[in-house]
């Protein structure tokens, strides 16, 4: 391939999950419904802690937060690939792919910031129940997002602005339907070895130190639960960090699927990649108000109110 200056560059390719014309409208509505699905499901969360004064607590605070960033997780890559198949484009320009990448990559990092910080809050909640409301004050609930918002942001505007000085060759054709860091990598014909390097470094410590972190509270939660001698107490406090381990599971499961896929391009890579980009999004409002009775009285509340107001 010749090299191409990077400043012509005008555009990529996204080739998406099929070329076939007769796909793409069955694709169209999968992907617009569970999009749909997805910004209901944890706007509705967001309605019904800010709504009710009874979920104002460190857990549901957290909780909130997860599904703005899961929002946002989701809107960065399924609404280009929705106008992409309505008007039968396969483009993304230069300027939109960065932009595309910088937020996949904010969001990203924020749910697995955020899910460490909630799995933190239950290890207070279960094994120090009696210095919990010390501990998880609202100055270091706050604190704890800041902290997370700082990291998401400053990792992603790294590796955006190390994308910017690169230079790419002429073929710029992604076999995604996002943009996708390290397919973006290849196609550069410029030393990559810095971006790389930062790309399984910093990546590696993003997901093992939070994994780390998740891993040894519930360590500890699962020995607290242990000693607690009635059944009965043993099956409530599960049932408080059942559903963040669930969510847990499943995040950590498909951006497994995801990073350590032999071919992101694949069909598998692909799907691996909707079910972590889409699928869990619009799972976790689902399993965090399945079995959570105060999350039901406010969703309820905060139906009726909607429905009364039509």
């Amino acid at each position: 391939m010749e090299p191409g200056n990077q400043t012509s560059i005008s555009e990529f390719l996204l080739l998406g999950f099929s070329q076939d014309s007769e796909h793409q409208p069955i694709l169209f509505g999968l992907f617009l419904s569970m999009f749909v699905v997805t910004m209901l499901g944890n706007l509705l969360i967001i309605l019904a802690v800010t709504s009710d004064s009874h979920l104002h607590t460190p857990m549901y605070f957290f909780l909130s937060n997860l599904s703005f960033a899961d929002i946002c997780f989701t809107s960065t890559t399924i609404p280009k690939m929705l106008v992409n198949i309505q008007t039968q484009s396969k483009s993304i320009s230069y300027a939109g792919c960065i932009t595309q990448m910088y937020f996949f990559m904010v969001f990203g990092v924020m749910d697995t910031c955020l899910l460490t910080v909630m799995a933190y809050d239950r290890f207070v909640a279960i094994c120090h129940p009696l210095h919990y409301p010390v501990i998880m004050n609202p100055r270091l609930c706050v604190l704890l997002v800041l902290m997370s918002w700082f990291i998401s942001l400053t990792y992603s505007l790294i590796q955006s602005l190390l994308m910017l000085r690169l230079s790419f060759c002429t073929k710029l054709v992604i076999s995604h339907f996002y943009c996708e860091l390290v397919q973006a990598l290849m196609l550069a014909c410029s030393d990559t070895l810095i971006n790389y390097i930062l790309q399984y470094v910093v990546t590696g410590l993003l997901g093992i130190v939070p994994f780390s972190g998740i891993l040894f509270s519930y360590i500890r939660i699962v020995s607290s639960i242990l000693r607690i001698p009635s059944a009965d107490g043993k099956y409530k406090a599960f049932s408080t960090c059942a559903s963040h381990l669930t969510v847990v599971s499943l995040f950590y499961v498909t951006g497994l699927g995801v990073y350590l896929s032999s071919d992101a391009s694949s069909w598998q890579g692909m799907i691996a990649s909707v079910m972590y980009i889409v699928v869990t999004p619009m799972l976790n409002p689902f399993i965090y108000s399945l079995r959570n009775r105060d999350i039901k009285r406010a969703l309820k509340k905060v139906l009726g109110r909607i429905l009364c107001v039509q």
